[in-house]
């Protein structure tokens, strides 16, 4: 019991860290109490759950109507302060992506109009809070294909958005180093550094980084190529080529399929990857294009065009993006570097 107080503790300290007031914390606290007794219950320890009863215990709170997100998030953050990552990962994969549907439902009110949002959603509804992955891809390989219906570049506009939406503050940092930087390039380098320091500190603290499990090896590979986590310029374009998800396991897998399904970081379109389809279109991939461009459309002052290159979807061991410069920020030698 000593060490399950202990990490109360860290517990406690990390969320208010986040300036969790007395009723959060009391909340959070009671939720994961909640969890040890189940576990009790089943002759299990908290100190070394694994995913199945993790699971079980989500199919319980969905059948008591008590899956909420606030008490799956106060999950999530307990596991990622006592490092026990893989459960943690597993949470915040049952629960991201949700808001993407809704978003796409209000980008298609603004882009086209209600009627045609009631019928790319007619009959689509999300399992509920806290459904395993496995039970998304039917939903979403038939909204993508409604979406395609509307034309390819309608279908990629609407996609291409930031449906997780992600505050433009956030990148207010790096908005102050482009406007330092002598050029597109060294900016662009900066980035790569900052977060390859990100990652190691990580690693030295034992922690996920968001999602993914960092380890020496993806140091390296992160390393060893710029396109991710930051971009390179090829004249007019920038190229970005995604983190694998499960960037661990993916440098070890040597199947094809597997490697494709540890890149994947849709947690509404992967698990279709190893579930024999359904077929969900690479267009689908344009909701990660999005995220990738966001950045660049804050510190460049306005939207970007991307364009998907690869995507695991479509067989791709990764997923790539090209995303075009405005016209003003294009360098004058641009041309005699790539067209």
């Amino acid at each position: 019991m000593k060490a399950v107080k202990m990490r109360i503790s860290e517990y406690t300290k990390f969320l208010r860290s986040r300036n969790a007031d007395d009723n959060a914390l009391n909340s959070a606290l009671e939720t994961v109490k909640d969890f040890e007794e189940y576990l009790t219950k089943t002759d299990r320890d908290i100190d070394s759950v694994q995913i199945h009863s993790v699971k079980d215990y989500f199919t319980a709170l969905i059948a008591d109507e008590k899956n909420t997100m606030q008490r799956f998030r106060d999950l999530a953050r307990y596991f990622y302060v006592t490092g026990q990552n893989e459960v943690y990962i597993y949470i915040i994969s049952t629960i991201s992506g949700r808001e993407v549907f809704e978003s796409i439902s209000e980008k298609l009110v603004s882009k086209k109009d209600t009627d045609c949002r009631d019928r790319v959603f007619d009959g689509l509804e999300a399992p509920p809070l806290g459904s395993p992955p496995d039970t998304y891809p039917g939903n979403t390989c038939l909204l993508a294909n409604r979406l395609m219906e509307l034309g390819s570049d309608t279908c990629h506009e609407v996609l291409a958005d930031n449906h997780h939406g992600i505050p433009h503050d956030s990148f207010q940092k790096h908005l102050q180093w482009f406007e330092e930087s002598d050029s597109i390039d060294s900016f662009l380098k900066r980035v790569h550094v900052e977060r390859i320091r990100i990652l190691q500190q990580h690693l030295d603290d034992g922690k996920a980084w968001f999602e993914q499990e960092i380890t020496p090896e993806v140091i390296e590979l992160v390393k060893g190529n710029q396109e991710i986590l930051s971009a390179v310029r090829d004249g007019k374009y920038l190229y970005v080529t995604k983190i694998p998800y499960s960037p661990k396991d993916w440098l070890k897998e040597t199947d094809s399929l597997m490697k494709r399904y540890y890149a994947c970081h849709c947690p509404l379109a992967r698990e279709a990857i190893i579930m024999n389809g359904p077929d969900i279109p690479m267009d689908w991939c344009y909701c990660s294009g999005g995220f990738q461009k966001l950045m660049f459309d804050v510190v460049f002052g306005e939207s970007t065009h991307v364009e998907v290159l690869q995507s695991v979807l479509a067989g791709d061991p990764v997923c790539r993006f090209r995303i075009s410069l405005p016209e003003k920020m294009i360098p004058d030698d641009a041309s005699s570097i790539s067209s």
